[in-house]
C-alpha cells in the first residue's frame, strides 16, 4: 500500500468518524454550542497543521528521514509532502468528537466503549509507540508503510492487549486496590472480560502478521517474544507478574521490545554502542516496574499477590530501582556521542526515588506521590530524548 492511499484512507475514516460522533454528541446534548465546538475544531486543526509544516520541514531539512519520490503525490508545503498533513487533520477531527460522544454517556455501549478505552491506558500509549517509531525512523530514514503500521500497532492495539489482559485477570485484586479506576489502572467489570480478550486478539493478530510479512527470522523472533511477554505477564498458568524479579524483567520487555522490533524491521546494524543503549533502556524499564510495585505492597499482600516488592520489601526494592536507574545512566556514558548526554535523563528518576531510601513496608503507599510525578516525568524525558535523537541524527 503506497503512502498517499494510506493517508487518504486514514483521513476518510477520521472524517466519517467525526461526522458520526459529532451527530451523536449533539443529539445527546442539546445545549452544546455548535459555533464554539466547530470554532475550537477549526483552531485546533490550523495550529496542528502549522506545527506539522514547521517541524516536518525542519526534520526533512535536517535529513532525519526522506521519502521515496515514487511513493508520493508530488504536492508539498515547502519540503513537507501533503500526505503528512492527514495525521494532524485526522487527530483534530476524530479525537474531540470521540470525547464529546462518550462524555457522560447514558447508553450502555458508550459506557462499555469508554471503559475499554480507559483500560488501554491512553496516557501511556506513547511509551510503546515512541520506541518503535524512533528506532525505525532513525534507522531507515524513511516514512513508509512499515513505520505507519508499527506506530499504529504499538500505539493502541498493543496497549489494549497488554493492559486489557492484565485488567481481566487482576480483577479480584483490583477491587481491593484504591489506586484502580483512573489513569493508574482501570477497574474492568466482569461482563466486559470476555469482550476485552476478544478485542485484544482481533486487534493484535492482524498487525502482528502484517509486520511479520515485512521482516525476517530475527524480527519474527522479536515479535513472538514481545507478544508472549504481553500474554505471559498476566495470563493464568504463566502469571510472570507474580514471579518476583521475572515480573520486572517481563515488564521491561514490554517497552524495550518495540524498539528492538523497529531496529530489526529497519535493518539496523547492531553494534556495541547500540547494545549498551538498549541495555540501559532495559534497566530503566526494570527500575520503573520495581519502583511502581512498592506502592502496592499492602494491597498485594492482602490479596495474596507476589511481586518483587512483596518479596524483598519496600526499602530493598526502592534501593534496587535506584541502582538500576544509576546503572542505566552509567551505561549511556559508553555509547557513541551524543549518547552520553542521555545519562542526564536518569537523574530526574533518581531524584524522585531517592527520598524513599528509608521507606518501610507499612508506609510504602506514600511512594504513590512519586509515582504520579513519574508519569508526568516520562513526557518531559521523552521530549528531551527526542531532541537528543534529532541532535544525534543531524551530527553523524
Amino acid at each position: 500500500m503506497n503512502y498517499p492511499l494510506l493517508a487518504l484512507l486514514g483521513l476518510v475514516v477520521a472524517v466519517a468518524g467525526f461526522a458520526a460522533l459529532t451527530a451523536v454528541g449533539f443529539r445527546r446534548n442539546r445545549r452544546m454550542s455548535g459555533s464554539r465546538y466547530f470554532s475550537a475544531i477549526a483552531i485546533t486543526t490550523v495550529v496542528l497543521v502549522a506545527l506539522t509544516a514547521a517541524f516536518d520541514n525542519f526534520m526533512i531539512a535536517a535529513e532525519l528521514f526522506h521519502y521515496a519520490p515514487e511513493s508520493l503525490l508530488g504536492i508539498s508545503v515547502g519540503r513537507a509532502p501533503i500526505e503528512d498533513f492527514s495525521y494532524p487533520i485526522a487527530g483534530a477531527l476524530f479525537l474531540p468528537a470521540l470525547w464529546i460522544a462518550l462524555a457522560d454517556g447514558s447508553n450502555q455501549w458508550r459506557k462499555d466503549f469508554a471503559q475499554l478505552f480507559l483500560t488501554s491506558r491512553p496516557i501511556s500509549w506513547i511509551n510503546t509507540a515512541f520506541p518503535f517509531g524512533a528506532a525505525y525512523l532513525l534507522t531507515a530514514r524513511e516514512i513508509d508503510a512499515v513505520l505507519v503500521l508499527g506506530v499504529l500497532y504499538f500505539l493502541v492495539p498493543y496497549n489494549v492487549a497488554m493492559y486489557g489482559i492484565n485488567d481481566v485477570f487482576d480483577y479480584a485484586s483490583d477491587l481491593a486496590n484504591p489506586r484502580k479506576g483512573g489513569i493508574e489502572g482501570a477497574l474492568l467489570p466482569r461482563r466486559l472480560h470476555r469482550t476485552t480478550l476478544r478485542v485484544a486478539a482481533l486487534t493484535n493478530i492482524p498487525f502482528l502478521l502484517l509486520l511479520a510479512a515485512f521482516g525476517g527470522p530475527a524480527s519474527w523472533t522479536a515479535l513472538a517474544l514481545s507478544a508472549f511477554a504481553v500474554v505471559a505477564y498476566s495470563a493464568p498458568g504463566l502469571r510472570f507478574k507474580e514471579r518476583p524479579f521475572l515480573d520486572s524483567v517481563t515488564s521491561s520487555i514490554h517497552f524495550v521490545s518495540p524498539a528492538v522490533i523497529g531496529l530489526l524491521l529497519a535493518g539496523a546494524h547492531i553494534d556495541g554502542s547500540l547494545v549498551l543503549l538498549l541495555t540501559a533502556f532495559f534497566f530503566w524499564g526494570m527500575a520503573a516496574h520495581a519502583f511502581g510495585a512498592v506502592q502496592d505492597i499492602v494491597p498485594d499482600r492482602e490479596a495474596g499477590i507476589r511481586s518483587i516488592a512483596t518479596a524483598i520489601g519496600a526499602r530493598a526494592t526502592v534501593r534496587a530501582a535506584l541502582t538500576l536507574w544509576v546503572t542505566a545512566g552509567l551505561l549511556m556514558l559508553g555509547t557513541d556521542w551524543p549518547g552520553p548526554l542521555g545519562a542526564l535523563l536518569a537523574l530526574p528518576y533518581v531524584f524522585i526515588c531517592a527520598p524513599f531510601w528509608f521507606v518501610t513496608d507499612e508506609n510504602s503507599g506514600t511512594t504513590n506521590r512519586a509515582w504520579r510525578r513519574f508519569i508526568a516525568l516520562n513526557y518531559l524525558c521523552g521530549f528531551l530524548a527526542t531532541l537528543l535523537l534529532i541532535f544525534a541524527a543531524t551530527h553523524k
